[in-house]
């Protein structure tokens, strides 16, 4: 049997690769291992199926009905680990199904963050902008103030 492959996550990428770029190369990584262990496990059921009927046809001799038995016996539990690998291949995909759901969801949280980022750029910067207008008009408030007719004559008669 076939029992290559594992699920493969994540994926940072070479110099001058971004993540979408590795991830990409797994994914077809990923799917040329699971179509070969498809075609393995595929190809075992056939072949011990095949054998399995040839086997099949009784004979006169008592010895030679008890070997061609045993051989039933040997094809039918080799057809059953092959479907089995192909039960936990079906599993696995699923997992990756799955999995790559949180991908997705995990990229569209960045792209969130990203715009948030931008968001708090431009607020920091218009706070900043009505901080130095507010400090501009206080200082002309406090010019006008200092230098006004009224506050000149209220320091003068005391």
């Amino acid at each position: 049997m076939n029992k290559a492959g594992g699920i493969a996550m994540g994926g940072g990428g070479g110099v001058g690769s971004g993540p979408t770029t590795a991830a990409a190369a797994a994914a077809a990584q990923k799917q040329k291992a699971l179509m070969q262990r498809v075609e393995t496990d595929i190809a075992h059921i056939v072949d011990n199926f095949t054998h399995l009927v040839n086997v099949a046809r009784i004979n006169d001799t008592p010895v030679r009905n008890s070997q061609e038995a045993f051989m039933m016996e040997m094809r039918a539990a080799r057809m059953v680990q092959a479907a089995d690998s192909l039960l936990k291949l079906v599993s696995e995909l699923k997992q990756t199904a799955i999995f790559s759901g949180f991908a997705s969801l995990n990229d569209h949280v960045d792209q969130r963050i990203g715009e948030f980022t931008q968001l708090a750029e431009k607020t920091d910067s218009m706070l900043a902008r009505i901080g130095e207008e507010a400090a501009a008009s206080l200082k002309e408030l406090e010019t006008h103030y200092y230098s006004s007719a009224q506050r000149t004559s209220q320091t003068l008669e005391p």
